[in-house]
């Protein structure tokens, strides 16, 4: 007996499921690079040389501890450019008795693996992904019998699931969640300590080079090229957070600086989401980091409920919800993506500071994501297949399952509140408090109104009023209507007239 076991790009750990019982004399490991995973989205280049040299990693050193590895580099002449025709090829190539691999991150790629069994007359086993904390079975069970779901609720039973940051059956410190301490606006001479930057050997060269040659119309810059494509240099940059990052990450994980991109934030979700790094070892190693009081309990607390929690929760969010959830509008958003979010001219220094720093890096932090980038696109009503579209295609640890969820949920309020409470929306006050952006800025921050105000805050207003039947009964958005109704007829007509005016600039693409 003998078996084909697939290895994709997300699963590069070396305890993967897939893996486990391998018999090294007859079974085959497949990995490839497909154009269609490639090019379904025009993904950043970036991201595409990140994961073909992480890929390229992995299957060396599986090869060095024994297995047999059929790796399709995507220059091969002989390459069916998808999963389904290299698994083909293999078959006619090795034989196998059955086919062996981890559930996938994404819906498609799932489908396309459930129809293999009667595409090819072979049993396919899909197991599953144990490097998440909670199974998709087990999240379905935590939900099935609830009137709504909660993130907070479920992180703490992630807390006492695994005995993280527990004094017996109490939270560490006596609170779950210390996020009102983790707001605090950046201050005059912050320092931010330099980010991790592997060096290239000549697998991470052959693989710019070949994204540079074959996917030279995708967005965003190759070069220079940061990443850890290896499992040892992703714990060396896990090692540089925890010491580096960590003890200031909780004060200022919502701060943004101009001309700096990384900030106090791990950057760990490329490796974690590919599997360089397991969820469960970096949140051991940040929880070790406080109780040695190398970090205070703000910032261990902060980060480890973005992996136990946030990262869990929104993958069972995905998988309980699809493929419904890619259709979800409850805002009835239609407006096109506009060409500022791929690098055009905008005035907004906020807007062209998070594209720049998106297009050079496959990377934004999340207060970038959620409250620059996505607060526009939800205030502006752009359709949630595009923004979802948009990010999958710029940020390297972008993979549908984590996407999604973020952005329909979260950032658009598309699922009607299924992920969270409230929409996300902000005026420009929120950006100048949390941010040194709108000194440098065409428009004027504090004004509410006219051509050089600062577009985010009438289009605050104009969304509540353009959507006060669906969202005037959530209790948490009493405090806004409550403050639109206070305005006059004159001011609410200059907050439509100016929203008008801007928004028919931005879909006739001028610069806004």
């Amino acid at each position: 007996m003998s078996a084909l076991r697939l290895i994709l790009g997300d699963h590069l750990t070396h305890g993967i499921s897939s893996l486990e019982g391998c018999d090294k004399d007859n079974d085959i490991i497949l990995m490839c690079e497909v154009m269609e995973e490639g090019t379904y989205v025009k993904h950043h280049k970036k991201k595409i040389a990140f994961l073909f040299s992480a890929m390229r990693h992995f299957a060396q050193e599986l090869e060095q501890r024994g297995y047999n590895v059929a790796y399709t580099k995507l220059d091969d002449p002989n390459n069916a450019g998808s999963f389904t025709g290299e698994v083909q090829r293999a078959i006619t190539a090795y034989s196998p008795d059955k086919i062996i691999v981890t559930f996938p991150g994404e819906y498609r790629v799932l489908q396309a693996i459930q129809g293999w069994e009667s595409a090819f007359n072979l049993p396919v086993e899909i197991l599953e992904d144990t490097r998440f904390l909670c199974s998709i079975d087990a999240f379905q069970n935590w939900a099935k019998d609830r009137n709504a779901l909660r993130m907070e609720y479920f992180y703490r039973e992630m807390r006492k699931a695994y005995n993280i940051l527990m004094n017996d059956d109490k939270p560490e410190g006596g609170q779950w969640n210390y996020d009102s301490e983790n707001r605090k606006p950046p201050k005059d001479g912050l320092r931010v300590p330099a980010p991790y930057t592997a060096q290239h050997d000549s697998i991470t060269q052959e693989c710019i080079d070949l994204v540079s040659d074959r996917f030279a119309e995708h967005f965003g810059d190759i070069e220079p090229f940061y990443f850890a494509v290896t499992r040892e240099q992703a714990l060396y940059a896990l090692d540089k957070f925890i010491t580096e990052r960590l003890p200031t990450f909780g004060d200022y994980q919502d701060c943004m600086l101009h001309g700096e991109p990384w900030m106090f934030h791990s950057h760990l979700s490329f490796y974690i989401n590919c599997g360089l790094l397991t969820p469960l070892e970096v949140v051991e190693k940040a929880e070790d980091a406080y109780r040695a009081g190398k970090a205070p309990l703000n910032a261990a607390e902060g980060f480890i409920r973005q992996i136990i929690g946030w990262r869990e929760y929104v993958r069972g969010i995905y998988w309980m919800k699809m493929p419904d959830y890619a259709d979800e509008n409850f805002l009835s958003a239609s407006r096109n993506l506009p060409w500022l979010y791929w690098g055009g001219e905008t005035k907004m220094n906020c807007l062209r500071q998070c594209v720049r720093e998106t297009q050079e890096n496959a990377y934004a932090h999340h207060i970038q994501r959620l409250m620059v980038l996505g607060n526009f696109a939800l205030i502006a009503g752009i359709d949630p297949r595009q923004v979802n579209e948009w990010f999958l295609v710029v940020y390297a640890d972008a993979f549908e399952w984590v996407e999604m969820p973020n952005v329909s949920g979260m950032i658009l309020y598309a699922d009607g509140g299924h992920l969270g409470s409230k929409p996300y929306a902000a005026g420009g006050n929120y950006i100048n408090k949390m941010s040194d952006y709108c000194k440098k800025c065409s428009y004027k921050v504090t004004k509410k109104n006219g051509p050089d105000a600062c577009p985010f805050n009438y289009l605050y207003w104009d969304f509540f009023a353009r959507h006060e039947d669906q969202l005037r009964g959530n209790p948490r958005l009493n405090h806004a209507y409550a403050t639109l109704n206070k305005m006059n007829n004159e001011k609410r007509s200059a907050i439509t007239q100016d929203a008008a005016r801007f928004l028919t600039a931005l879909d006739n693409e001028e610069k806004v």
